[in-house]
């Protein structure tokens, strides 16, 4: 599905985007609370050998504080939804349907969009992205709830 194209519901441009399936890459996601941008977070990365994070689906509230600032300045938050890259409205995952669908190959196969922004499926608009974003220091004072227990 690269190099597809959605259109906002609130302001009507069009912009490019790109579903990850965090099943398969095995990572959990979040939105910024004020831009478009996506945080990407591997579950094989060095911070996850230390923080204890669910994979495959939406990262969880208790891992906000250990991100860095989105590079626009706002927070990845766990109850973010994806916002439009030119009016920055909040985009609904039921509208989306119409053009995650037309655009996705597996459709006429069946496929259906789950029509959730919280599901497995996460989204990046204009490649508007960062990946292991981790705020070094806020790792190095985890709190115990958090740290991996070694195996």
């Amino acid at each position: 599905m690269d190099n597809s194209t959605g259109t906002c519901e609130n302001c009507g441009h069009t912009f490019q985007y790109r579903l990850i399936h965090n099943g398969f890459g095995d990572s959990a996601y979040a939105y910024c609370n004020q831009c478009s941008f996506t945080v990407l977070l591997s579950g094989w990365s060095e911070a996850a050998k230390k923080v204890r994070f669910r994979i495959q689906q939406r990262m969880t509230a208790d891992m906000e504080g250990l991100l860095k600032p989105c590079p626009c300045g706002g927070t990845f938050r766990a109850a973010a939804d994806p916002r439009c890259p030119h009016c920055l409205q909040t985009l609904s995952a039921m509208k989306a349907t119409d053009y995650i669908e037309k655009n996705a190959s597996g459709t006429a196969k069946g496929w259906r969009w789950d029509q959730s922004w919280s599901g497995v499926y996460s989204i990046v608009l204009n490649e508007n992205i960062v990946e292991d974003w981790w705020n070094n220091q806020a790792l190095d004072g985890v709190s115990p709830q958090l740290q991996k227990r070694p195996r």
